[in-house]
């Protein structure tokens, strides 16, 4: 998955684009189980817009997007929030969770 930077998310929300964006801290080992389980996904469902950006660098994002822990995976349709995930349960509930974001 892609690093973004702020300029890259703000971009994708302007364009009002259907993905999900994916933020993390590097010390945070859930995080990184959820990295693993988020390039499972990329595989299955490689014409879903995605991005992932270090929520250390980003709070004015986390401020914005209410973001309450790490891992946070935020669904958008046309650029407007439709969910937050905290818990990535399985690869299996990710990909249902996200399969109806295909263009």
């Amino acid at each position: 998955m892609e690093e973004w930077t702020k300029g890259d998310i703000e971009t994708f929300l302007e364009k009002k684009q259907t993905g999900y964006l994916y933020f993390y801290t590097p010390m945070c080992g859930t995080c990184q189980v959820a990295s693993k389980m988020l390039t499972v996904i990329e595989q299955l469902l490689p014409d879903v817009s995605s991005g992932k950006a270090d929520l250390n660098y980003l709070p004015e994002l986390a401020e914005r997007f209410e973001i309450e822990s790490v891992p946070c995976l935020i669904l958008l349709k046309k650029g407007e929030e439709q969910e937050k995930v905290y818990a990535f349960q399985s690869v299996p509930y990710l990909y249902e969770k996200l399969k109806d974001l295909k263009i």
